[in-house]
């Protein structure tokens, strides 16, 4: 009987590692094409300035100029998620104990709810779509949307249809989010 339940025990042990190896074979690497493909979204110094990138990423469209359009303006898109985005949010939590008469035997309850809206805004002023990249593995699509800071003022300043006040507000704004976004990420 011990011999039979060894061999239990090594089929059970045998069949965990690989289980184990195979729920670790399934980790995904993340895709291995440009650095801002991993890097994401968000505000940066580079050699010409400061910049907004956004990236975009559309999969499983077999129509190409869809696929492209999609992953465009899904960068541009992060780009206005970073720029003016508002948040609702609302969360319900009800808690409740109930003890009997002996204090030994307890009920405890609790449901908790949250529900999150976010809606952007905006228009980009400037922002152009500056680079594709498509992963060989399952066909992703990758855009990378640039907004030029610089730009983007100098344009405010020719769009004469907005009131100064309103333009000069956008532009203070715009720097300092660069600006609360570059601390963040040497937080990081």
């Amino acid at each position: 009987m011990k011999g039979k339940g060894l061999r239990i025990l090594c089929v059970f042990l045998g069949v965990g590692i690989l289980f184990i190896m195979g729920c670790a074979a399934k980790v995904v690497a993340p895709p291995a094409g440009p650095a801002w493909v991993n890097k994401g979204s968000g505000a940066f110094d580079v050699d010409k300035g400061k910049v907004f990138y956004g990236v975009g990423i559309a999969s499983g469209i077999r129509n190409r100029a869809l696929l492209r359009s999609t992953a465009d303006n899904r960068a541009r898109a992060e780009i206005a998620k970073i720029l003016e985005t508002y948040v609702a949010v609302l969360a319900k939590d009800y808690m409740a104990s109930t003890t009997a008469g002996d204090m030994k035997a307890s009920s405890e309850e609790q449901h908790v709810e949250q529900a999150l809206k976010t809606f952007s805004k905006t228009t980009l002023h400037g922002a152009r779509i500056i680079d594709h990249w498509r992963d060989p593995a399952d066909g992703s699509l990758f855009s990378l949307c640039e907004l030029d800071l610089f730009a983007f003022k100098n344009a405010l300043d020719d769009y004469k249809e907005l009131d100064a006040k309103v333009r000069d507000h956008v532009r203070e704004n715009a720097e300092k989010l660069h600006g609360q976004l570059e601390e963040m990420e040497k937080k990081r």
